[in-house]
């Protein structure tokens, strides 16, 4: 397994990627077309996939920075402070001007399942010239992590940027979108969930077993290292070392929203500080458990200190 250099002060883990304004409603079952039903809950909570996986990294211990955009509006204001207020450095979350402030809406069953559209506002404006800007930033990270709820130019710009530079890079590519053929070399953890396995590598992916046989695909493109997320199955892990799958451990899950953006957190902050891919992956998992027994996305997601002993300090 490569070597991560260690997040510090100097090399914090940077996260290029969205922020979003979640507007929660809880619902017995989605409606079918054309149907009304009364929902409960209702709750505007702050989000956005690259915001949550830098607040994961700073709540379970990483020295973390933000890129990305917001709009000039009231979300905007709510969704920087709330990152700076847990340790995110947020000097590169630039205001766009006269544009909203990303928006989710989010439709959680309450047997915790989620359906989640989009509106992409400000972090549709995250571009080339906006990776440029953190050009340094980013030749020295610990590591950089993107999504794909910005820009895909933006996204492709700071994985080339980071691999030039030998900055190790995670995408997590959700939603998962078509990527050129020429990146997947610079990737060295792709971390999808089933639905985006089975979209990237055309293996439908419904067990550890054909989660396996997906990884293998997205490896063959020259990925380092895919760790497929599963949900209550666990994770499976696919690199030079071989195949292995971690099991979950078993919660009673209320929201599933975050899980995948704390496990990242976790993975990420796991490796710069030295871990073995293993007991990074665990780490991730140990503050997923967490995050689905609780509403919400960044609410959701908890602190290093939550965990016990043993998930804290694995070694």
């Amino acid at each position: 397994m490569p070597s991560y250099p260690q997040h510090s002060p100097n090399r914090p883990i940077l996260v290029v990627g969205s922020l979003n304004m979640d507007l929660v409603m809880r619902t017995p079952r989605v409606p079918q077309g054309g149907e009304t039903l009364f929902g409960h809950d209702f709750a505007t909570l702050p989000g956005g996939k690259g915001a949550n996986q830098a607040l994961a990294c700073a709540r379970l211990g990483g020295h973390v920075a933000m890129v990305g955009r917001v709009g000039d509006d009231n979300f905007g204001q709510v969704l920087k402070s709330g990152l700076a207020r847990d340790g995110v450095h947020v000097s590169q979350v630039t205001v766009s001007e006269g544009v909203t402030s990303g928006v989710a809406m989010i439709l959680v069953e309450d047997i915790g399942q989620n359906r989640i559209l989009i509106s992409a506002g400000a972090n549709g404006r995250v571009s080339t010239e906006d990776i440029d800007n953190v050009a340094a930033q980013i030749e020295q990270a610990a590591m950089l992590v993107v999504q794909l709820e910005v820009p895909l130019p933006a996204v492709v710009a700071a994985i080339k940027r980071a691999h030039a530079a030998g900055v190790p890079v995670l995408l997590n590519p959700a939603p998962a979108a078509t990527l050129p053929d020429t990146l997947w070399p610079m990737i060295d953890l792709l971390v999808p969930n089933e639905s985006e396995a089975t979209l990237l590598s055309g293996v439908e992916v419904k067990d550890a077993a054909s989660a396996a046989e997906a990884a293998a695909v997205l490896r063959a493109r020259g990925v380092g290292t895919v760790l497929i997320t599963l949900g209550a199955q666990g994770v499976l892990i696919c690199d030079a070392q071989g195949v292995r799958h971690l099991p979950a451990r078993k919660v009673d899950a209320v929201d599933t929203t975050a899980a995948g953006d704390t496990f990242v957190g976790g993975l990420a902050v796991g490796l710069t500080e030295g871990m073995s891919l293993d007991d990074a992956a665990a780490l991730g998992q140990a503050a997923s458990a967490i995050c689905v027994t609780r509403i919400g996305a960044q609410p959701s997601i908890p602190w290093r200190s939550e965990l016990t002993p043993t998930e804290r300090a694995r070694s």
